[in-house]
């Protein structure tokens, strides 16, 4: 089961039935049965297997008022699958490899690499992990190859590039288990470095994720949710899978948790080693890329269903506003590629982590036409 630890933000008002606190500051009103189990929680008491525990339970995680901590429950990072795509870049294999601590298993997709140091790392892995190699087909037919040869009901998706801080698994895992079923998968923030350094706040919001993808790349998340989403789009080699996967899962039904610590680390590519979001950079492929994703989720981009949405998500997590979400959807329709990619560009010089002042448009690293890639 799973304990909670509340974070020193969070503050007890009116007697215990309201909270404040949190990252960003919200307010959350109780129940008094609410405020009486936020109190034996307190106490140390296990979040506990009933529903309505797990969905309160979830709001203050998903809210940075409270913090996961495993105790010995039934689902723990010995039960999750690792699955890592990858090609070439030996050295940041190596550094990823070497954060992961401990799990049920490692899948390494190797999706043809030619670095011959590489490959002489791969060979040199024996039991510490799996390795399944292919012909080269992109990151998602990686994944999805990772995904069926994986034995877990859990799963982590990590990008070879990139690594965790030593407590991700426990308190990632945590919180999923603490979740109810409709709670597909789980995230943390983002802490950058490379090019870029600071820490990016990922969310989960039906709205906004029209948009931008405001998860993260690295989702724990169930079995069931990645069937039920049907995987990763594998026609998809330029970029943007990660953002379509987040809109199959959420029009399956599922919705993400985020835990509010940067627990994910990632690499954000410099000029001398570029990568994917570079070249959608480079090559200018914000108008195509999101132009194949509103045409394969067509029911969702439309404007009733966009005001539906926006209605039904008003909780507090957006940053999208309404008519900048709608502004962006009619611009994308109406203009020339090469002008909206022109302007897409332009929103996305600058800093990608949290700012002040930064536009609700400006989260990054999400793969978005309206944010940073």
């Amino acid at each position: 089961m799973t304990t909670l630890v509340f974070d020193p933000s969070a503050r007890s008002l009116a007697g215990g039935r309201t909270l404040v606190g949190g990252h960003p500051a919200r307010m959350l009103r109780l129940t008094p049965a609410g405020a009486r189990l936020v109190d034996a929680w307190r106490a140390g008491a296990e979040v506990g297997a009933g529903d309505g525990a797990r969905r309160l339970a979830a709001r203050l995680i998903d809210a940075g008022l409270a913090h996961p901590r495993p105790s010995g429950g039934a689902v723990t990072p010995a039960d999750v699958a690792v699955v890592i795509p990858a090609r070439d870049r030996a050295g940041e294999l190596a550094a990823c490899l070497a954060r992961i601590g401990r799990c049920r298993e490692i899948v390494i997709v190797d999706d043809g690499s030619r670095e011959p140091e590489t490959l002489r790392k791969l060979a040199a892995l024996g039991e510490a992990a799996r390795v399944i190699h292919q012909a080269n087909a992109g990151p998602s037919a990686a994944r999805n190859a990772g995904i069926a040869a994986a034995r877990a009901d859990i799963l982590f998706m990590l990008d070879c590039d990139d690594t965790i801080e030593p407590d991700f698994l426990a308190e990632t895992v945590a919180l999923l288990e603490a979740s109810p079923r409709d709670v597909g998968m789980v995230f943390s923030d983002v802490r950058l470095t490379g090019a870029e350094s600071g820490v990016s706040t990922r969310y989960f919001n039906r709205f906004d994720l029209l948009f931008t993808n405001t998860l993260s790349s690295g989702l724990v998340m169930r079995r069931e949710a990645f069937a039920a989403a049907g995987g990763y789009d594998e026609a998809m080699r330029d970029g943007y899978e990660d953002w379509d996967f987040s809109l199959r899962l959420a029009r399956a039904g599922y919705r993400g948790l985020r835990l509010a610590r940067p627990l994910y680390v990632y690499q954000i590519a410099t000029a001398a080693v570029p990568s994917r979001s570079t070249d959608i950079d480079s090559k200018r492929l914000y108008a195509a890329l999101w132009r194949y994703i509103r045409e394969h989720h067509a029911e969702s981009y439309t404007v009733p269903v966009m005001l539906k949405l926006w209605r039904q998500t008003r909780d507090g997590s957006g940053r999208v506003p309404l008519w900048k979400g709608v502004a962006a959807y009619l611009l994308a329709l109406v203009l020339p590629d090469r002008i909206f990619n022109l302007m897409i560009a332009h929103l996305h010089r600058g800093a990608r982590a949290d700012r002040p002042d930064a536009s609700c448009l400006r989260a990054a690293p999400a793969a978005s036409p309206v944010t940073q890639s």
